[in-house]
């Protein structure tokens, strides 16, 4: 198993696993179940999507076609007019 990416967001994962195996790649999330002990680990990098050693070409390819988590741009900053707007 290959580890092709990491995130703290459950639902980046998901849409990646459904998207690489929509592409005929298995895919696996884990780290789901120790989201629920998060006052014990620490809150980032605990989800992880892995791929079979074989995979890993394709599924880099598809995860740079969906480009997750490239924003940028934290969704709360300190000096935002409107907490939790981006802006325009």
């Amino acid at each position: 198993m290959q580890l092709v990416y990491q995130t703290d967001n459950l639902f980046d994962a998901h849409l990646l696993k459904h998207a690489l195996e929509d592409a005929g790649i298995p895919a696996f999330v884990l780290g789901e179940s120790l989201l629920g002990a998060g006052g014990e680990l620490p809150l980032f990098g605990v989800l992880r999507v892995c791929v079979p050693d074989s995979a890993r070409p394709e599924a880099e390819d598809i995860i740079a076609a969906l480009a997750l988590d490239t924003t940028g741009v934290a969704p709360i900053c300190d000096d935002d007019d409107v907490p939790g707007l981006l802006p325009a």
